[in-house]
């Protein structure tokens, strides 16, 4: 089955940096656009970057944008999230997914901006 284990989350002061990754498995990674996503507390979880098959192709929510950069390994089955420059805002649960069937979600891992 899909299944997604996301990593490298953790307390970092403003200004900092974190990389996330997202081991996938029960699917052939290589074949599918995929997606991070961040949720609040007590909100619906939302669009923070996705990516191509390839790698070649890249997007990014505005708030993200310049700071943020997502990238995979289709040989090790794993999706990153380079995260700079972070702010307070950027603090919550961050998730990845297929791009077009987000509808498998791992535990996520959290991230904390704080001073």
């Amino acid at each position: 089955q899909v299944q997604f284990v996301e990593s490298g989350g953790g307390l970092v002061q403003p200004g900092g940096s974190l990389r996330l990754s997202c081991l996938a498995s029960g699917f052939t990674f290589s074949h599918y656009h995929m997606s991070w996503y961040r949720q609040y507390p007590g909100r619906e979880r939302e669009l923070v970057a996705e990516i191509s098959t390839d790698g070649y192709w890249t997007n990014f929510v505005d708030s993200v944008k310049g700071r943020f950069t997502i990238s995979r390994d289709n040989a090790k089955n794993t999706l990153y999230l380079q995260m700079n420059n972070l702010k307070p805002e950027d603090t919550a649960v961050y998730y990845c997914t297929l791009r077009d069937r987000p509808e498998y979600w791992g535990q996520g891992t959290q991230v904390t901006v704080s001073s």
